[in-house]
């Protein structure tokens, strides 16, 4: 149970370390929403809101594409990373910026078809709304390929810990965007288009932030521009599509809430209805910024078939995570009023009021979503690739779309933030019935939730995890390490050099990493025999640490420096570090 406990602090710790900065970078298409909003409100009026509302499911479809595209990638990446196959990283990275590029000049193109040529009916029919949302397409079109490209290489840097980087652009992105909103809609008049452009040309700023890294920074991903694997991309489409077309549902869902809206409420409805929306976005970044981390690190768990840290990443998840979300809901419903004050100060007009209750009711929906979005991810990972299409269509198009239907014409407004909420507990509803389906039984552990293979991981009985928290505990784990070899059959002198391996490793993080700040830190130890071989894992949250450099450095000058590590590089068959989202992870085969 203690070792349990440390783990789940370990892994409490990174993801929320993690956590601020994919917020922020979930956040920016928030902001832009919010800034769109207001100006669009404020200086251009209702009928551009529509038009920005209008956009809602085209913006869907580009990110259901870019995050199919990013999340195949990074979770193929993610499972390299956990089984140290550097080479096939590089590729998966350099061909999903080559097919991400391609795919989207193809968005780019259309868009500027659709809106060049008036080819927009099919999505209103409305003579002051449609020419409004023609100029606005072209502006956006502008913006697709930052705006693709920087998804990816915001997921890369995550991967690489250099998540600062995403905050710099980030916040610049936010500035630029302001400053052009003010000067291309309040200054130069342009209207919709103005509030286009502002965000596309922002959005260019914010991937030139980041990809200055990879092309000129000391990147361990490099850019390739030669024999790409392109036959790599179906297996990239393969692991991302599933996650990604709940995204490609909501476009659909999107077009229908968007008709029945102008049929039974009118154009009002979809301005109210982008105005929520767009409000609650900027807190939406906080569970899509919690499934970022997560997605990583499942990823790499899944990898390394590490079984307690993939359910302690879920533990997490309903322990911290949802929580936090409720607490949050809470929030926004209680500002609900002051919040649509922002957009629209009349509170007699039919737009406020229907507002100020979406900000009301639509919170509800976020604590069922962070559940729905990291079961479906870990879904995903785990190619439970029936959960996740039932999940994607039920949570992205069906329920929404059908409750809509029922509930609009009775309640109008209201009804279709009422799906909402419903659509989340019949989700929440269908992962313990496939769990209850796949055991016999109403799962009884995150395990059984999860619905783990049994022959997941390494077997029960031929690993131990333990944890290290002080210098006292490193001479007790050695032994219980080496004890833990000769029960089971490994030769005496394996079993030594292993409690050896032990000792001189996790004593080295312990009496150099666990100084170096001030934070709490441990040692996650597991050991596993497979085979003939005995194979120790240790990982830990301090400053990164790789030995490896460290015996190069003692080979090349005094022979009596850094003995203990030269002497464990010496014994062992395979030594391996890596620096996985800020931990330092070292197998050592023996």
């Amino acid at each position: 149970m203690a070792n349990r406990d440390t783990n789940i602090n370990m892994v409490s710790r990174l993801l929320f370390r993690l956590l601020p900065i994919q917020v922020l970078l979930a956040a920016v298409g928030a902001v832009n929403g919010i800034v769109s909003s207001f100006f669009a409100s404020n200086f251009v009026g209702i009928d551009a809101m529509t038009a920005v509302g209008l956009y809602g499911p085209v913006n869907l479809l580009i990110g259901a594409v870019s995050t199919m595209l990013m999340g195949g990638s990074v979770i193929l990446c993610g499972k390299y990373m956990g089984q140290n196959h550097q080479e096939k990283m590089q590729s998966v990275f350099s061909l999903d910026m080559a097919v991400t590029a391609l795919t989207a000049a193809a968005f780019t193109a259309l868009l500027l078809v659709l809106g060049a040529l008036d080819l927009t009916g099919f999505f209103t029919r409305d003579a002051a709304v449609r020419p409004l949302f023609d100029r606005y397409l072209i502006g956006q079109a502008i913006g697709v390929l930052p705006f693709m490209l920087g998804n990816q290489l915001s997921a890369f840097l995550s991967m690489e810990n250099k998540g600062s980087r995403t905050v710099t652009a980030s916040l610049v992105y936010i500035a630029v965007n302001l400053a052009l909103n003010y000067l291309f809609v309040q200054v130069l008049k342009l209207e919709a288009l103005g509030l286009a452009l502002a965000s596309s040309l922002g959005m260019w700023v914010f991937m030139g932030v980041q990809a200055q890294y990879f092309l000129a920074g000391p990147s361990h991903l490099k850019l390739r521009t030669r024999q790409l694997p392109w036959r790599e991309t179906m297996e990239i489409l393969r692991v991302g599509v599933p996650g990604a077309l709940a995204n490609g549902y909501q476009t659909l869902r999107g077009l229908i809430v968007n008709w029945l809206l102008s049929a039974f409420v009118g154009s009002v409805g979809i301005s109210a209805f982008a105005t929520a929306n767009n409000v609650l976005a900027i807190f939406w970044a906080l569970p899509a910024g919690m499934l970022a981390v997560s997605r990583m690190l499942i990823s790499v768990s899944i990898g390394e078939e590490d079984r307690q840290t993939l359910t302690d990443v879920m533990r997490v998840m309903f322990r911290r995570f949802v929580p936090l979300m409720c607490a949050v809901g809470a929030g926004i419903i209680l500002c609900a009023v002051p919040l649509t004050r922002i957009f629209y100060r009349d509170p007699a007009e039919a737009v406020f009021d229907m507002t100020a209750w979406g900000i009301r009711l639509l919170p509800l929906c976020m604590p069922f979503a962070v559940v729905c979005m990291h079961f479906t991810c870990y879904a995903q990972a785990a190619n439970k690739q029936g959960l996740v299409h039932v999940l994607s269509v039920v949570d992205g198009m069906v329920c929404v779309s059908a409750f809509t239907a029922l509930l609009i014409r009775p309640l109008g407004m209201n009804g279709v933030y009422i799906a909402n909420i419903l659509n989340g507990v019949v989700c929440v509803g269908i992962i313990l019935g496939y769990a209850r389906l796949k055991n016999g039984r109403c799962p009884r552990n995150m395990d059984e939730l999860m619905v783990i293979p049994a022959d997941f991981g390494a077997p029960a009985g031929d690993r131990i995890d333990l944890s290290i928290r002080s210098m006292d505990e490193v001479v007790r784990i050695s032994e219980r390490v080496q004890a833990f070899c000769l029960e089971r059959g490994i030769d005496e002198r394996r079993a030594a050099l292993a409690g050896l391996s032990m000792e001189e490793m996790a004593g080295n993080i312990v009496g150099h990493g666990f100084t170096k700040d001030q934070k709490k830190h441990s040692v996650d130890v597991r050991v596993v025999r497979k085979g003939d071989d005995v194979i120790l894992r240790i990982k830990d949250d301090c400053v990164p640490f790789d030995p490896g450099e460290r015996q190069k450095l003692a080979e090349e000058g005094d022979v009596t420096r850094n003995i203990g590590i030269r002497t464990v590089f010496g014994i062992a068959s395979d030594v391996q570090y890596q620096n996985i989202l800020g931990l330092n992870v070292l197998t050592i085969r023996i």
